[in-house]
């Protein structure tokens, strides 16, 4: 959550988004002539125009472009592997951003526009698995995926649209969407679905192809896909829920392990492909960036959210995750959800947290709330209300609890549980608190630091260095691809994560 920007954006300006990003409609299978039946060959002037309008709203939905010295590289192989697709006759039709974003998400819009976020980036082991990360979402645009999506957003309700942006992730991994899709049962879980398992089986089918065209090893995808796999198991037990359960995107896109088989299968039959991967030169230019959070958004440390711009802290009960994002944090757990934000406060509680309401229930909406309680959390003064609401699954109960930081700066918590179960969150909302200078300044960014394995060095070793508290082994392993049981050999050189 920026300090900037705090502004939530207009619902119409997230519909604009939704209906430029991703994709829907089914493609065909590869034609005689090498092309996907329904496949996109040029950019048309509309498309340029819709992109040109949605990418500065893009780059504020995720944090912004990053400005680190890998910039340049991720630009060049973005628009070589982009080019394969024929969607531009030249690389200077595409426009590669770097987004400056701690979460694992590529994606593309029609227009020629191309996204990858450095979290993702930091993932990778190679330059050939950035460029199929990158070759798959531009195979979703090629593909014509996004005509049935926009199609079907016209069908739905703005709260079911509102939750579709910011989710194309590789596997499809959505973020939690505002917490007033739930408040009316308007079907959230399945209007935040972005892709069918075949539009990804059909994205990894064209990245496949756009690597071998590029002398890429087409495996390159396979690879990725098997350490973004990890990678959420990985997220899922540091976030207490069971690694072994279904992710959210289980139950509409391609089971991992099915489709990092698949893709190497087809990835085999590239006769005469090329096999480069461009390992060193990857990791060279790797070196040094960002990962996590960065301070200027907020950090998440354990079960706490921290921002020494704001100068604010707070806890989420046990079993609950967090994740920031450029306009909230989103708080999940099985006993409910919530997020935490901002909005224009000139002083009066009354009035900020009736808007509060007003922004849940959405257009046309309207949520009856009870009397607003004032109370004093840690020095700050602070005011609630709760509305008990019937939505599809049943009765819920919604609580807007607010803080006022100054004559001009507020912050609230928004959050949904079963009726009669509101209590859940109540030690969240106590402890909310003001960071000291002092504190705030010992906030520091992580970043991925590339080194040389020694004489002497192990998995175990060099796993003590990763800068966290927990999980140490099992974040350097999947951060490289390893398994506990893999040697190291001198001159082998690996990421680390440090201050």
């Amino acid at each position: 959550m920026r300090a900037v920007s705090k502004r939530m954006m207009s619902a119409a300006a997230v519909v604009a988004l939704a209906a430029c990003t991703g994709g829907g409609a089914d493609a065909g299978a590869v034609n005689s002539a090498g092309n996907q039946a329904g496949e996109v060959r040029s950019i048309s002037a509309a498309d340029k125009q819709k992109g040109a309008e949605a990418h500065p709203q893009l780059l504020q939905e995720f944090g912004g472009a990053y400005t680190g010295s890998q910039v340049g590289y991720v630009v060049g192989v973005g628009q070589n592997i982009a080019v394969q697709s024929g969607l531009g006759n030249a690389r200077s039709d595409f426009t590669v951003t770097l987004l400056n974003s701690p979460v694992n998400n590529a994606f593309a819009i029609p227009g020629g526009y191309v996204y990858l976020t450095r979290q993702l980036m930091a993932l990778m082991n190679d330059e050939a698995e950035m460029a199929g990360v990158l070759g798959h979402e531009v195979g979703h645009v090629a593909a014509r995926h996004s005509e049935k999506r926009q199609k079907a957003a016209k069908r739905n309700s703005i709260l079911g649209i509102l939750g579709q942006i910011g989710s194309q992730v590789l596997l499809g991994d959505s973020a939690i969407g505002r917490i007033g899709q739930e408040v009316f049962g308007t079907g959230s879980q399945l209007l935040t679905l972005k892709y069918s398992r075949k539009q990804e089986y059909e994205a990894d089918d064209l990245g496949i192809r756009y690597l071998a065209s590029a002398g890429y090893d087409p495996q390159a995808l396979s690879s990725m896909l098997y350490s973004l796999a990890a990678q959420s198991a990985l997220d899922a037990r540091t976030a207490g829920r069971d690694a072994r359960s279904a992710p959210e995107w289980a139950s509409t896109h391609p089971d991992p392990a099915r489709r990092v088989s698949r893709a190497a299968t087809n990835a085999g039959k590239m006769n005469g492909s090329g096999n480069v991967r461009n390992r060193d030169q990857f990791l060279q230019r790797l070196d040094g960036i960002m990962y996590g959070d960065d301070p200027k958004q907020g950090v998440i440390e354990g079960n706490s959210f921290l921002h020494p711009d704001m100068k604010l802290k707070f806890n989420v009960p046990n079993g609950f995750s967090i994740q920031n994002g450029a306009r909230a944090v989103s708080i999940a757990g099985s006993a409910g959800q919530g997020q935490f934000t901002t909005a224009a406060y000139n002083g009066n509680m009354a009035s900020y947290i009736d808007a509060a309401f007003k922004s849940l229930a959405g257009e046309g909406k309207a949520i009856s709330y009870g009397a607003i309680q004032r109370t004093t959390v840690n020095g700050l003064p602070a005011s609630y209300a709760m509305a008990r609401v019937n939505n599809n699954s049943g009765q819920v109960d919604v609580t807007v609890f607010a803080y006022a930081f100054s004559k001009s700066s507020a912050f609230h918590f928004a959050t949904i549980a079963p009726a009669g179960k509101a209590s859940v969150f109540s030690p969240m909302y106590q402890s909310m608190s003001r960071l000291s200078t002092a504190q705030a300044s010992r906030i520091r960014p992580r970043r991925v630091d590339v080194v040389t394995v020694k004489r002497g060095d192990t998995v175990s070793s060099l796993s003590s260095r990763m800068a966290y508290a927990n999980y140490k082994q099992d974040r350097f392993l999947v951060l490289n691809r390893l398994r506990a049981t893999d040697g190291l050999r001198v001159g082998q050189k690996v990421k680390i994560v440090t201050y």
